[in-house]
This record gives C-alpha cells, sequence and structure tokens, in this order.
C-alpha cells in the first residue's frame, strides 16, 4: 500500500491532538486558566485546540477530495465537541490513508483558493502546524504550573503497541 509509510506519522499527528484535548478536558481548568494565552501563542487553550483541529480538517478535505461542512461552520469553543471532531479526523484520515496512493505532486488550491501548492506540501504542513501549536498549548499549561502529557512519538508508539521492549533472551 503507497500510503502506509504515512500512517504512523499521521497517526500520531492526530493521537496527540486528541490525547491533548482528553487531557485538557480532565484538567478541568477554570475559566481564568482556559483563558489564559503565552507570549508567542496563538491564543488561548480552546482557540488553539479548535484551530488545531479546523485546519487539520481544512488540510484532509483538501488531500482527500471530501466534505467535512463543519470546517466552515462558526467558531464553537467547546472541548467536548472538539473532541468528537479529533475522533472523527482520526477515522478519515486512516480512511484517507488506506485508499488510492496520494498523488504528491498534485495541485491543491489553498488559502481560499488564491494559491496553489503540491499535495506533499500541503501534508507535510498538516503534521507541522498540528505539532507546533499543540505545543503552544504545552506552553500555556507548563505557564499555568500543570505538567502537560507526553504526545511525542515515542509515547504514541507506547500507547499504541508500536514500541516495546527487547526480550532478555536475545
Amino acid at each position: 500500500m503507497a500510503n502506509a509509510v504515512l500512517h504512523d506519522i499521521v497517526r500520531h499527528n492526530t493521537w496527540a491532538t486528541r490525547a491533548l484535548i482528553d487531557f485538557v478536558i480532565a484538567q478541568r481548568l477554570t475559566p481564568d486558566q482556559l483563558t489564559a494565552t503565552g507570549v508567542g501563542t496563538f491564543g488561548t487553550i480552546p482557540q488553539t485546540l479548535e484551530h488545531i483541529v479546523i485546519c487539520d480538517a481544512s488540510y484532509l478535505r483538501r488531500l482527500a477530495i471530501i466534505d467535512i461542512g463543519w470546517v466552515d461552520t462558526p467558531t464553537v469553543l467547546d472541548l467536548s465537541v472538539l473532541r468528537d471532531r479529533a475522533e472523527e479526523l482520526i477515522d478519515r484520515w486512516d480512511r484517507c490513508l488506506a485508499g488510492p496512493p496520494i498523488d504528491t505532486e498534485r495541485i491543491v488550491l489553498v488559502d481560499d483558493d488564491t494559491e496553489q501548492t503540491r499535495a506533499g506540501i500541503l501534508l507535510a504542513q498538516a503534521i507541522n502546524h498540528a505539532n507546533h501549536h499543540r505545543e503552544q498549548v504545552c506552553a500555556i499549561l507548563t505557564g499555568l504550573g500543570i505538567q502537560p502529557p507526553d504526545i511525542q512519538a515515542w509515547e504514541y508508539a507506547w500507547q499504541s503497541g508500536r514500541i516495546s521492549a527487547v526480550d532478555d533472551c536475545h
């Protein structure tokens, strides 16, 4: 399967976003904590998480040429809705990767169809963009004195069974 090389990359990306949303929900942050920002960050924790989810859906719909209607709906800033949407994106990305090979040289329109780029660049942007903003949420949490969750690829590997200890018999 031609898209197989992307599975761990994309699955880590979608897992990390959902895991961060789950963490924030579980923390039961106060209104003051939820409206906190940090120097150089996108916005508040809910605003940044929503931005990640909306953009991820936008990238996916362009790559997979599918409709994700809620991408164009007004902002919700409801963490439970964001969690549901992040979960939906895990499934949608998996279906995209299970389909025909992504033509990384295909032209894709971006920025309200005012620019064009290659599908491979859009995929790279999807991964980089989410990582960048998840780190901003983690920085805000750290500034609030809250230890953020481990959402790096190693933790994803442990959680998904994609890594294991070497048997002592070797």
